[in-house]
């Protein structure tokens, strides 16, 4: 973080000095997150392009009006649904690049022109005919119902991302989220923590408000802060039949419950539909029939939930857990309760971060844009009067309308610059909405295949957005993101905040004003000159919405 401070050129800020005068109390310096957000594979690969544009490893990332070193300046980063396929490529993948899970002679995934309903494809050559490729998902998910556990489409949906996400035969069916935390680049402290998060819904229940619980998988626990739970259980266990918190002698430890695809699946089991939407001779009838077991075992309502039974939680905090007397867990896509950005974990008191880096791919406007209904969200559950919040803190946040009447939603805004406003320190939030730099990556949520110049476009898209362009649409933008890095950091030692961050504060921090009027419809233009891309699969245009998969489910399979 030293290195990138000095980078970032902060006039009146010596980094060397002020690291060096707290180097026996770490608790003063900088703690920040990233935060990726939902939203398919457009958020997977506008995601990507902000995690390149942090990552000091990749090439020119470090040049002036760059951003390397930020990623492997934090301690988290967290993603859900279709972030959380970007985090778990990622870390699954021993912590690799960007451009290695781009390049095609060396990487077997991201293969997204062959939609995961016909299989993985290597330059462009289909690896597996769709039959076995089918077969093998099948083959997976009943290994696991042999040996005893339930099974809902969610497994099959785990199966089937592996093999675009996990660079590994067959997907890695044997890979773990736990087995993150032995990875030389974790443990060495090189690599932020990885976060996934899932919401808790029970089966019947068809909504989840701002009271349900979010849980967070990481490399060491599964489990939430939340007042209706309030536990966390080892990750590699998951799957034993714990009882009050411990593991009854009488029973077996069980290992491999967390593959690693289950565990992306479920963050994003909204996905599952794409299952549902199957009707091609080419998918054997067994693996048909299977699918309509589980959909009759849970009912068409039900078809997004991802089974976790037994329930680790069961018999643990009866007098207050929602789950203490139920032998099944049931969880579904982490952005089911409108806060499709994962800052639940991250704003927790006991983790102490001072600046969380959001970056919002959200499809909230009729143009497939965000206009903050995340961070919306986030606030209002921080109000919410059932104590859910258990003494989270987060700053205030407008409405939506605001947000498009006042451009918050076209650029970077810090939200929570003034911490004396709130009861409890509070992060400060840099807010990093998707917008259209050098493409239109206001792709459908819904749309299951990008030919590799889409792909690729989407991915420097999210590079110019995190970046603001390098710097050339605000050449003062890298030294904000300094300014911001360091805000919480110069309020706890007592440091003279450097003239240039009171300039950025002024620039990029909301400063409470509202415009809740009902706005014209949200269609920008891009701010540099378009990236070409090839004709293929779902050719995308300015202002044009692809409808392909709805979100009214119809289940084809017959």
């Amino acid at each position: 973080m030293q290195q990138l401070l000095t980078r970032l050129n902060i006039d009146g800020f010596d980094a060397e000095s002020y690291f060096n005068n707290n180097a026996q109390n770490t608790s003063a310096l900088p703690n920040i997150a990233i935060a990726v957000s939902g939203g398919g594979y457009r958020a997977c690969l506008n995601g990507a392009g902000a995690f390149q544009a942090f990552d000091s490893r990749e090439e020119n990332s470090t040049t002036a009006g760059h951003l390397g070193g930020l990623l492997q300046s934090a301690t988290y980063f967290a993603g859900l649904s279709g972030g959380g396929w970007l985090v778990g490529s990622i870390f699954v993948n021993n912590f690799t690049t960007i451009s290695g899970l781009l390049n095609d002679e060396t990487s077997t995934v991201w293969e997204f022109g062959n939609s995961i309903f016909e299989g993985p494809a290597t330059n462009g050559i289909q690896v597996l005919n769709s039959g076995e490729y089918y077969n093998n998902i099948y083959d997976a998910v009943e290994a696991k119902a042999d040996n005893g556990f339930d099974t809902t489409i969610t497994d099959y949906w785990g199966r089937a991302l592996s093999f675009q996400l996990i660079n590994a035969t067959n997907g890695g069916p044997n890979y773990t989220w736990s087995s993150i935390a032995l990875q030389d680049s974790f443990s060495s402290g090189s690599a932020p923590m990885p976060i996934l998060v899932t919401d808790g819904r029970a089966p019947g229940e068809l909504l989840v408000d701002g009271s349900g619980t979010v849980y967070e998988f990481n490399p060491w626990e599964f489990g939430t802060n939340d007042p209706t739970v309030f536990g966390f259980v080892p990750l590699e266990f998951l799957g034993s039949n714990f009882s009050e918190g411990v593991l009854p002698e009488d029973e077996k430890c069980v290992r491999g419950f967390d593959n690693a695809g289950y565990v992306m699946g479920t963050s994003s089991s909204l996905f599952n539909q794409f299952l549902l939407e199957i009707n091609t001779t080419n998918i054997p009838s067994v693996f048909k029939s299977a699918l309509t077991k589980a959909l009759g075992d849970v009912g068409s309502d039900n078809n997004d939930i991802a089974d976790y039974s037994p329930n680790p939680f069961f018999g643990y905090n009866n007098q207050s857990s929602t789950v203490a007397q139920s032998k099944t867990l049931t969880l579904v896509d982490g952005g089911e309760d409108l806060q499709n950005i994962p800052l639940q974990p991250l704003i927790q008191p006991s983790r102490n971060v001072d600046t969380i880096f959001a970056v919002d791919s959200s499809a909230d406007t009729n143009y497939n844009w965000p206009n903050g209904t995340s961070l919306v969200a986030t606030y209002q559950r921080s109000l919410n009067v059932t104590g859910i919040a258990n003494h989270t803190s987060f700053p205030a946040i407008p409405d939506q309308n605001t947000f498009v009447n006042m451009g918050l939603n076209t650029r970077p805004v810090f939200f929570g610059c003034n911490s004396s406003n709130t009861t409890n320190m509070t992060p400060l939030i840099v807010y990093i909405p998707n917008s259209p730099y050098v493409f239109y990556s206001n792709v459908s949520t819904f749309d299951p295949s990008y030919n590799d110049t889409e792909r690729d476009a989407i991915v420097e898209n999210g590079y110019h957005v995190a970046t603001m362009a390098n710097g050339t649409t605000d050449s003062q933008w890298p030294t904000c993101v300094g300014c911001a890095i360091l805000s919480r950091s110069l309020e706890r030692t007592g440091t003279t905040v450097p003239q240039v961050c009171q300039q950025c504060y002024s620039k990029y921090c909301w400063d409470g004003t509202t415009n809740s009027t009902r706005p014209t419809s949200y269609n920008p233009t891009s701010t540099l000159t378009p990236v070409k891309v090839s004709s293929g699969n779902g050719l995308r245009s300015h202002g044009f919405v692809l409808l392909g998969f709805v979100l009214c489910i119809v289940f084809l399979i017959s």
